[in-house]
């Protein structure tokens, strides 16, 4: 079980990672509309992709090590 439970908080780590690549994807659209341009489509699906296998690997390591800390869908 101790396997499982570390394979849990690897996952919860790389969500974690891929959390913080949508964030910075966010941040540079933020800085260029604040710029005055148009946000960049490309880095608009980069960051949907990102979020959604940050989910995924979030639902992978609640599966088998229960929740997982630190994910933007938790309730209050």
């Amino acid at each position: 079980m101790a396997d499982l439970d570390d394979l849990a908080v690897r996952l919860g780590s790389i969500a974690e990672d891929l959390a913080d690549a949508a964030l910075d994807r966010l941040r540079q659209n933020a800085d260029t509309i604040r710029a005055g341009g148009e946000p960049d489509p490309a880095l608009v699906a980069e960051e949907k992709r990102i979020t959604r296998a940050r989910r995924a690997v979030e639902k992978a390591a609640g599966l088998i090590g229960g929740p997982v800390g630190g994910g933007f869908d938790e309730g209050p």
